[in-house]
């Protein structure tokens, strides 16, 4: 069954890179289809990558390379739920050391500025759990952190 809905994120001429960059890093995913320019435009030349059909962790994404006018911000990220630490570590050190940076509370940037929250399954158990107690220890140990470690995360978990 084909998706009524594609998840479309603008690129300055990036997007295959960044496609590509996602399908290498995070399980189900895929480059599809790319569809070059029919003609010249604002931001390329006839012939290139004007649009890219990708898929991230199964979700069907559509690359548009549009130009420099309009950015990436952090209204809009992946939030990918992870396992187990090396999950977390192997997704993080992929997205930061690629170009990408670190933000706070399991929030970082690709290097095309796209936000991804890599969050510790652990993580989003014990902060949306009915031990409000817990969640409030869980949430005061994931304000002081960027990447989540979860041995502390489980450790405020159980007080």
């Amino acid at each position: 069954m084909t998706s009524k809905t594609t998840l479309c994120l603008w690129y300055d001429g990036t997007a295959l890179e960044a496609a590509e960059f996602y399908a290498r890093t995070f399980p189900d995913s895929a480059v599809g289809a790319v569809h070059r320019a029919p003609g010249d435009y604002p931001a390329g030349k006839e012939g290139d990558a004007l649009m890219v059909e990708f898929t991230v962790m199964g979700l069907p994404c559509i690359g548009l390379n549009g130009g420099p006018g309009i950015q990436h911000n952090e209204a809009f990220s992946f939030q990918v739920v992870t396992e187990d630490q090396a999950e977390t570590d192997r997704l993080w050190n992929a997205i930061v050391s690629n170009g990408g940076q670190e933000s706070e509370c399991s929030w970082c940037k690709d290097k095309w500025g796209v936000s991804w929250q890599i969050a510790p399954r652990v993580l989003m158990e014990a902060v949306t759990g009915s031990d409000r107690a817990a969640a409030k220890r869980v949430f005061n140990a994931m304000m002081q952190m960027r990447k989540i470690d979860v041995a502390a995360i489980e450790a405020a978990r159980n007080g």
